[in-house]
């Protein structure tokens, strides 16, 4: 009997047959999940209606192929190919999700034979063959699969039970679109609210700063009065007061001057990628997300490791490969000016390479493709323009995370000037001070000269030159200047930001503890999902845009609120640690899954309670219903302005779910279907409900999605 390998993704599968050949068996690649859960319509019919109740079964969701682009061919070659075999090899990713992509599909056809487990984090033939030399018993990973199906089954019942819920209980009367609450859709729409309100109550506050000349014997330079934010001068007398002491003081100067040195920053994963390229080029992050997916898997292309990375460190292996990889890039009109003759390896957490980082970790940084080297130049003549950016930023931040430390010596100078007492405030000191930085040594920053300065990271401290100072020297200030300034109420997010802020979103939580899980957690959602959770938040008129800078919408400011009063769990980020923490006793044993997933249901089951509790409250979405047909009445909109506070009014049962349209009574055309789901394949998403059978369904996604640029991976929403 035969040996079958499972790979998550065709990227692995390749990586795995070019690092051993056939010798451990024959390898099959799935896409993901090739499974879905069943819809809770086709677990009890009587839940096809939307209403508010708890979509929980008496047992678990069951599973259902997926019927979506080439999943149904990856699942049937599979499933024949395990009719075959006695024994099996899960390799797909090594984290919770990828344990799931893999046993569930064993599990789904009642495979009973041998299973076994390889784990790696790092896809070069080197990591694989040590893998495949240490397989494990998949028995050992079961704590981490139920744990899996915890979560899946627990964000099933949770995300579609609330999100109807809300939707026939909050929302207004004669409008259309769906109100979607969920574990991670929800606290990121509260982090972008949270900033909206932060800056419509921003006060601003005038304060000032004093600035004066400072003359020595080898020069002049600037020296500034600037206190701290909590001592800021808000007092423009005061103010005028330090100008009038500095103006002729003669004193000694504080001068001190230190050699430094600053490592080269982190690599890339997914959202520092997605923060960068939004705060320097204004993308949006699942434009990011397109552009580094046509890197990685473009044909003719694959000059990137897997973009979906969640780590920013790379494996130990990876240092055979630094050679290779700087002495191609190096060739490159771009880096040909660097000089890399021994390249500098760091490794442990405070460095690049470091195996104990990627415990835990499916994918490394995102780094060019050591595979791909030899034939370089022809690949990159495949580039879009984007692409080329966006493969210079990553082969930039490689180059540098090899090269010495930037070496610089920085220089402060301080002088006190005696501030005599006035009426109403005592005498006191105000210390002047200037900062000045030479680089003795550029190292990294070298890969940031010239055209590519722009994407150098940014300096924390000012700088200025200053001329040659000795501690002790006397210095003279003269022309001193009240300079006025005022507070900025903080900058909106854009995506980039936005995704950053997700990551670390223990910044939002008070709770010690759910802090520290949060951390660990890597944030809410994932970096596979977070830019298709904003990307619903925009569809569902919760969050808009402006250019680069994302803002709450009315309907987004108005569901917040009144969720943060009603059901305060559902905006609290908080929330997505308390469950890992509870997924987390289910990987040590401590809990069942079972009782994991009833836990989280009778959460929801509360929250339900709390929503429909709002009778008075509704949320206008500015989406307003189609009109009736065939004779039917037409629908008012509601008055403008009215459709958050309206009173509830006794309603008709709605006809169908409220995310599907009413039915045209006409089906599309054979070519609408067809091009619909040619659509759906190529940007990797779900065909919604109603497009293979209703003609207007299917016209609206065609207008919607047909226009666009096909995006380069989708991400079931959360």
């Amino acid at each position: 009997m035969a040996t079958l390998i499972i790979t998550e993704k065709s990227s692995q599968a390749k990586d795995l047959r070019a690092a051993l050949g056939e010798r451990f068996g024959r390898i099959l690649p799935a896409e993901g999940h090739l499974l879905r859960l069943a819809e809770p319509e086709e677990v009890d019919p009587a839940w096809k209606r939307w209403a508010p109740t708890l979509l929980k079964p008496d047992g678990l969701y069951p599973t259902r192929p997926d019927g979506h682009g080439n999943k149904p061919a990856k699942l049937k070659a599979i499933a024949a190919a395990l009719k075959g075999c006695d024994e099996v090899i899960l390799a797909t990713d090594c984290d919770r999700e990828g344990q799931l992509i893999g046993q569930e599909i064993l599990e789904h056809v009642g495979f009973r034979g041998r299973v076994k487990r390889a784990l790696f984090t790092a896809q070069d033939p080197k990591t694989i063959r040590q893998a495949f030399a240490a397989l494990k018993p998949n028995d050992s990973m079961r704590p981490l699969y139920d744990a899996a199906v915890a979560r899946q089954q627990a964000d099933q019942i949770f995300n579609l039970s609330l999100t109807r819920t809300a939707t026939t209980s909050l929302r207004a009367p004669g409008e259309r679109g769906v109100i979607g609450i969920g574990r991670v859709k929800t606290p990121t729409l509260a982090i972008v609210c949270l900033r909206e309100i932060e800056i419509r109550d921003f006060k601003p506050e005038d304060y000032f700063e004093v600035v004066a000349t400072a003359t020595v014997a080898a020069g002049r330079f600037p020296m500034r009065h600037a206190p701290p934010p909590q001592a800021r001068i808000k007092d423009r007398a005061r103010a005028e007061a330090i100008a009038a002491a500095a103006a002729g003081h003669a004193g000694p100067l504080s001068v001190t001057v230190e050699e430094r040195r600053q490592a080269p920053p982190r690599l890339f994963d997914l959202p520092a990628l997605q923060k960068t390229c939004g705060q320097r080029w204004g993308w949006t992050a699942d434009r990011t997300l397109s552009v580094a997916q046509s890197l990685y898997d473009g044909e003719g292309k694959k000059l990137i490791t897997y973009p979906r990375a969640e780590a920013r460190y790379l494996s130990e292996n990876q240092i055979a490969d630094v050679p290779a990889l700087v002495g191609a890039l190096t060739r490159l009109r771009g880096f040909a000016h660097l000089e890399i003759p021994k390249p500098v390896i760091r490794r442990g957490k405070s460095g690049h390479f470091c195996d104990k980082a990627l415990e835990g970790v499916s994918h490394h940084a995102v780094v060019p493709n050591v595979n791909v080297m030899d034939d370089l130049e022809a690949r990159l003549g495949r580039l879009s323009e984007d692409e080329k950016k966006l493969f210079a930023l990553i082969c930039r931040s490689y180059l540098a995370a090899v090269m010495p430390d930037y070496e610089y010596r920085q220089t402060t100078v301080t002088m006190g000037v005696p501030v005599p007492a006035t009426d109403k405030v005592p005498a006191s000191e105000a210390e002047f001070r200037a900062t000045g930085r030479i680089p003795l040594r550029l190292g990294w920053r070298a890969v940031y000269t010239g055209a590519e300065q722009q994407d150098a990271p940014l300096e924390a401290d000012a700088e200025q030159d200053l001329p040659p100072l000795k501690d002790g020297e006397m210095a003279t200030l003269s022309d001193p200047k009240v300079e006025a300034k005022r507070t900025q109420a903080p900058p909106r997010y854009n995506e980039g930001t936005l995704i950053d802020a997700m990551q670390n979103a223990w910044r939002f939580v008070e709770d010690p503890a759910l802090r520290e899980r949060l951390k660990e957690a890597k944030g809410i959602g994932t970096p596979a999902t977070r830019a298709e959770v904003i990307k619903g938040l925009k569809k569902q008129n919760l969050l808009g845009s402006e250019g680069k800078w994302l803002h709450a919408t009315p309907a987004g400011l108005a569901l917040f609120e009144l969720l943060r009063g009603a059901a305060p769990a559902l905006v609290d980020p908080g929330t997505t640690a308390l469950w890992e923490m509870r997924l987390d006793e289910v990987v040590t044993g401590r809990a069942d899954f079972r009782a994991v997933i009833d836990g989280i249901a009778t959460e929801a089951e509360r929250l339900i309670g709390s929503l429909t509790a709002q009778s008075g409250a509704r949320i206008g979405l500015g989406q307003p219903a189609a009109p009736f047909r065939k004779g039917g009445r037409k629908r008012t909109p509601p008055k403008a302005g009215a459709t958050a506070t309206a009173p509830r009014q006794p309603r008709r049962p709605r006809r169908k779910a409220a995310e599907e349209p009413v039915p045209s009574g006409r089906a599309p055309t054979e070519r609408m279907v067809a091009f619909a789901k040619d659509l759906a394949k190529r940007k990797r998403m779900t065909l919604p409900p109603g497009v293979e059978g209703d003609f207007d369904a299917c016209r609206r996604f065609l207008d919607e999605h047909g226009g666009s640029r096909a995006s380069a991976g989708g991400a079931p929403p959360s």
